[in-house]
């Protein structure tokens, strides 16, 4: 009898003008332990400026290959990569992110292990630039950003930057919705949820991600997650109604003060003392102003940001 040969994964990566980043998560995925002729790896370039020289980069990669998708937003990108994808597994990553080692093949562990698996999401690690010396933005991301097993667990969906499923998951609930630039992993993610299939968190399935560093980079990411968020609850399957409680119901949230949040962190081993407790507790407090702000610009009618 042949042994049955493990199953083609096509890896896809969205870039906007990353390219030093693109190049270590290219690096690293060259490294993994699944096999070499097994895997393919799908770089999407969404508009990148031409002295970021995506294309260039993947070309220095034996088993990468870069497409292109010039309308804006990381979901159309995933959608193109998925248009060429032959793999049976489709694995998606992030540019900035820097896989484990043996990232797919535990991926494709845990997705054959789970009965009618829908999605297997993996832990992200936040890392600092300087361990010993962090900002008040990275020390916000360590303990807030990319909560994946709440994701998954309360939330029904896993984000992109470690995300396993089978292409013919894809193939049952459609592809990104590529209207939404932000916030169209959590609708996906959703949609596979209620069409019955398992989800599941996998503490194993690592990748490292960067922790912002400045308050510029965290106000733009929550600009575009709000305008994700907003962009989501004005899709058709909202009525006027919904919409707009969904809207309310976000702006009293956010504006009240952060307790629950404070209550729940004070103790993370991360804070080593009450000076980290309060940085982290008034950035949390400006990142609720800032949605607030940017919602009511959405609704007095905004364009929501591009990545």
């Amino acid at each position: 009898m042949f042994e049955r040969l493990p199953p083609l994964v096509s890896v896809i990566i969205p870039v906007y003008n990353d390219g030093e980043r693109l190049r270590l998560c290219l690096e690293a995925l060259e490294q993994q332990t699944y096999s070499k002729d097994r895997y393919e790896v799908i770089v999407v370039d969404n508009g990148s400026d031409a002295t970021a020289n995506i294309k260039g980069i993947v070309q220095q990669f034996d088993n990468a290959i870069a497409q292109s998708e010039l309308m804006p937003g990381s979901y159309a990108a995933r959608n193109k990569g998925l248009s060429v994808a032959q793999g049976e597994v489709i694995a998606f990553t992030d540019a900035d992110c820097i896989p484990a080692p043996d990232w797919i093949e535990t991926g494709v562990d845990h997705l054959q292990r789970v009965d009618n698996c829908g999605l297997v999401g993996g832990e992200i690690e936040i890392f600092w630039r300087d361990p010993n010396q962090p900002s008040t933005v990275e020390l916000y991301e360590s303990i807030l950003a990319f909560r994946q097993q709440d994701c998954i667990e309360k939330h029904h969906y896993s984000v992109t930057a470690n995300l396993f499923t089978w292409k013919q998951i894809i193939e049952t609930v459609g592809v990104f919705n590529d209207q939404l630039k932000s916030n169209g992993d959590i609708e996906w993610g959703k949609r596979v949820y209620a069409q019955g299939y398992q989800q599941v968190y996998a503490e194993d399935v690592r990748v490292a991600h960067p922790a912002l560093y400045s308050f510029k980079q965290l106000r733009q990411k929550v600009i575009r997650y709000a305008g994700g968020a907003y962009d989501r609850k004005h899709q058709p399957e909202y009525n006027w109604l919904e919409a707009n409680w969904l809207f309310l119901e976000a702006i009293a949230f956010n504006l009240m003060p952060p307790v629950f949040f404070a209550i729940n962190n004070y103790q993370d081993p991360q804070l080593k003392n009450l000076t980290d407790k309060l940085k982290v507790i008034l950035t949390m407090t400006l990142v609720r102003y800032i949605t607030v702000l940017e919602l009511l610009r959405l609704k007095l009618g905004g364009v929501s940001a591009r990545q």
